[in-house]
């Protein structure tokens, strides 16, 4: 078990400091340790999604008994991803704290100014953050044991859908980027930005119907009757998984509306909630 586990605690953090030195070292680049963080963690997003779904692909797909066949990949991949999501953890507040001293509250050498100020940014990171971190932390303390000790070896189909979810993963991490330099008007934004829309409404909202739909079928239950039919724990975990799904997909919704609202038009529309 503890192979793959290794492995990922040397692969997410490797590949981050390799880009982050690569980007602060090269002769043509240069660029800024903040800019050479926030990419970087961007970036190793954007690589575990695609390692993640492509994995969730290949089981998903060799499944044909969705309850009952196995594919090694299920259990090794979600043993290998276990570092990243604590990593992550680390690297977003990376990401906090540059930006924080970018906006002039840190010292001259770019260290905090005083440890309240410190306390100040952890508070901050957790409050801006709190929902990402619950999840990453989720992962980790809930998801993981449960994938290992309580599946038994069953529903490896179900689990690579699940992996399918991180689709949306690489355009969101590029939304961010092209964010961060104020590339918002230009047409490579406006068109991840529905290429986001698309596939976090196909792969993260409506994956879940699709999984009831899934079992529904191989049980030979229309869809309304499968929340009855499977055990209420089971209908539990979908909701905790799925609610900030909805709450992440209001935010891209609320954000798309902003994005494709024609210029100069009157701020009547709810699309234009503050955040």
């Amino acid at each position: 078990m503890f192979t793959p586990m290794v492995a990922g605690g040397v692969v997410f953090p490797g590949l981050f400091l390799l880009s982050k030195n690569t980007l602060q070292r090269l002769p043509q680049l240069r660029w800024e340790e903040a800019d050479a963080v926030i990419v970087s963690a961007r970036l190793v997003s954007s690589v575990q999604a695609i390692m993640a779904s492509t994995a969730g692909y290949i089981v998903s797909t060799s499944c044909k008994h969705i309850i009952d066949d196995q594919h090694w990949l299920s259990s090794a991949y979600t043993q290998f991803a276990v570092p990243y999501f604590i990593y992550d953890i680390y690297a977003m507040f990376l990401c906090h704290w540059h930006k924080h001293q970018v906006k002039g509250h840190g010292g001259e050498d770019g260290t905090p100014k005083a440890l309240g100020s410190t306390w100040a940014v952890v508070r901050g990171y957790l409050h801006k953050e709190f929902l990402m971190v619950l999840h990453h932390a989720t992962m980790v303390l809930v998801c993981f044991p449960l994938s290992v000790v309580w599946r038994q070896g069953k529903g490896d189909f179900f689990l690579g859908c699940m992996l399918m979810a991180e689709v949306s993963t690489p355009f969101v991490c590029l939304g961010k980027i092209l964010i961060q330099y104020k590339q918002q008007h230009t047409l490579l934004h406006k068109v991840n930005g529905a290429l986001m829309l698309l596939s976090f409404l196909c792969c993260r909202v409506l994956l879940f119907p699709y999984l009831y739909w899934a079992y529904g079928r191989h049980a030979g239950l229309p869809l309304l009757s499968v929340p009855l039919a499977i055990p209420a724990h089971v209908n539990l975990g979908a909701a905790l998984l799925l609610a900030p799904q909805l709450y992440w997909f209001f935010l891209i919704c609320r954000g798309a509306c902003r994005l494709f609202r024609p210029r100069g038009s009157p701020p009547t529309s709810p699309c234009q909630t503050q955040d």
